[in-house]
């Protein structure tokens, strides 16, 4: 089958899903759309061509393959699992690819499923941001077996930029949430050091030039310097609810491997914490202010 007469279909077309399903349409393969509320407005990949579903089990049976990009598990368990779900319409030898942060217990799950079904499943969870996403530069953290990795690798090389295989299935959403609690954690770090910073008098240009010089170099540095310098949260769009979401995966996960948790606990207590207590959509660059805040 060519990449022009595989339909791609696409669950979850938001801040990221959207830029998905834009470069694998711009890379040459058709693709069919699921309407939902939270999508970006779809006029544009429309009017390239793709084919719009309201029902998932429709969507899957016309798809050889089929990319999830929602928020966690619960989400994802209810497009494979729900009446009507992709499960009930899923044809054999359909490909899933599950692009959200989940649980890798309910990974395994739902390939367990998929195979019954016939059809396949591999984890391809991100990293980066909505800006990487449009430019087709996402990094993928993939859990799957060889065999399908490789088969499937010319499809993720159309919108990602650097691609993983972690390990089987599961691996890819371990991985992710590993990667999520470094960065989750040095955000936590920073912002509590720059709110610091502020209470002590040390102006924000020197707290950045010598972290810069120093330790503190880094990608979340370079992502948290515009809202330090001037409140400008654009270069990290990423939510406290997220934040808070992907910590109660990472702690889950680790107390059921029989990792440490200590410094996890902490760092989920304080996006919970900062969750509750900001508005809705509020990005993690604003921990800084929260913290400033904090009696």
């Amino acid at each position: 089958m060519t990449k022009q007469s595989q339909v791609t279909g696409l669950i979850g077309l938001g801040q990221m899903g959207h830029g998905i399903a834009a470069n694998i349409q711009k890379s040459g393969r058709q693709i069919a759309l699921l309407e939902h509320t939270g999508n970006l407005p779809l006029n544009d990949l429309l009017e390239n061509g793709a084919q719009s579903y309201t029902s998932l089990n429709k969507l899957a049976a016309d798809c050889d393959v089929i990319i999830i990009c929602v928020t966690g598990t619960p989400e994802v368990e209810q497009v494979v699992f729900s009446e009507g779900g992709i499960l009930s319409g899923i044809k054999s030898g359909t490909v899933v690819i599950d692009c959200s942060t989940s649980i890798p217990a309910s990974s395994i799950k739902i390939q367990q499923a998929i195979t019954q079904a016939g059809a396949l499943f591999m984890d391809a969870p991100m990293t980066r941001t909505p800006k990487e996403a449009a430019e087709g530069r996402l990094n993928l953290i993939v859990g799957a077996d060889v065999e399908l990795f490789e088969a499937q690798l010319p499809l993720l090389q159309s919108f990602a930029e650097n691609i993983t295989l972690a390990g089987p299935v599961g691996s890819g959403h371990a991985m992710k949430l590993l990667h999520n609690f470094v960065s989750l954690g040095f955000s936590a770090v920073l912002s509590e050091a720059a709110a610091s910073a502020e209470s002590c008098g040390i102006k924000s240009d020197v707290f950045l030039e010598v972290l810069a010089k120093g330790g503190g170099a880094g990608v979340i540095l370079d992502r948290l310097t515009p809202f330090i310098q001037s409140a400008d949260d654009s270069s990290f769009r990423f939510t406290l609810e997220n934040a808070s979401k992907d910590m109660n995966y990472y702690v889950d996960m680790a107390q059921h491997s029989g990792a440490q948790t200590q410094t996890a606990h902490s760092i989920r207590e304080l996006y919970s914490l900062a969750k509750g207590k900001t508005e809705v959509n509020t990005s993690v660059p604003h921990l800084v202010s929260f913290l400033s805040k904090v009696d």
